[in-house]
């Protein structure tokens, strides 16, 4: 890229202010910085794209060998799970054939019940606090939240 030092800049500053003179060199710096910005912009975009299509790319590889492992167990698994039910099918059919009738009374089993609920007989609502409710009676410490009115009625000077 351009190796631009202070020196060259200061170089390509005289000759602009040579050149455009005093009075257009500030709206040309302007627009040059302006169309500088915009170009920085649009690389910083289209190298944005191209790093999310490099990811998408590799989101699709990803994706297909997850889904050609998934294949292969699903396969896998089949091929167990009609191994297991021929030899489950060859393994049971000597017992019913020597239970005879007694292979209704077995399919069903007692189940225990499900547990009912029982009630913990807390008052889990009813925030308890370490100081006894007697202490607190005693000293006159408040037990109970009171509204606006109630507090003036109760601490309101009584006449005689």
């Amino acid at each position: 890229m351009l190796d631009l030092g202070i020196s060259k800049m200061a170089l390509i500053g005289a000759v602009a202010l040579i050149v455009i003179g005093p009075e257009k060199l500030p709206r040309v710096a302007r627009t040059v910085g302006t169309l500088l910005g915009k170009a920085q912009r649009y690389v910083s975009d289209v190298k944005a794209e191209v790093n999310r299509a490099m990811d998408l790319d590799e989101l699709k590889k990803m994706k297909e060998t997850v889904e050609d492992a998934g294949r292969e167990v699903e396969k896998s698994i089949h091929s167990t799970q009609s191994d297991f039910e021929k030899e489950w099918s060859s393994a049971t059919s000597g017992l019913e054939n020597s239970e005879g009738s007694d292979s209704s009374a077995s399919t069903h089993s007692w189940e225990p019940p499900p547990p009912s609920y029982k009630n913990p007989g807390k008052k889990w609502r009813v925030k308890r606090g370490a100081t006894p409710q007697w202490y607190k009676q005693r000293h006159g410490v408040r037990r109970q939240a009171q509204s606006g009115a109630a507090r003036v009625a109760r601490y309101r000077p009584k006449i005689k």
